[in-house]
């Protein structure tokens, strides 16, 4: 939940969005759950005039053990909102896992 901003919001893959920690924890439970979960992404950026806004554009996998312990992979394009905090890290505001879809 690091990632995320208070009032961020997930778009699920049903095209529900929700909003908040409490709701994007709910979520991705069943993902959070997962063991050994590998990520590869490939980013594009495009920052607002002044910087302090991203647009992020990926292409992601996803693999894990599954349940009989065999591989699942995942696959999506993302599209992201990020916004630069005070401290100078970014944080997730919208976040839509297969937006680019």
């Amino acid at each position: 939940m690091a990632l995320y901003e208070p009032n961020a919001s997930l778009v699920l893959a049903s095209g529900e969005v929700v909003t908040g920690h409490s709701a994007i924890r709910e979520a991705l439970k069943g993902f959070f759950a997962l063991d050994d979960i590998r990520f590869t992404r490939e980013i594009s950026v495009t920052l607002s005039g002044d910087g302090s806004i991203a647009m992020l554009r990926a292409a992601w996998s996803a693999k894990a053990p599954g349940p009989d312990g065999k591989p699942v992979t995942v696959n999506g394009n993302n599209v992201e909102v990020v916004r630069r905090q005070p401290d100078g890290t970014w944080l997730f505001v919208i976040d839509n896992p297969r937006g680019g879809d």
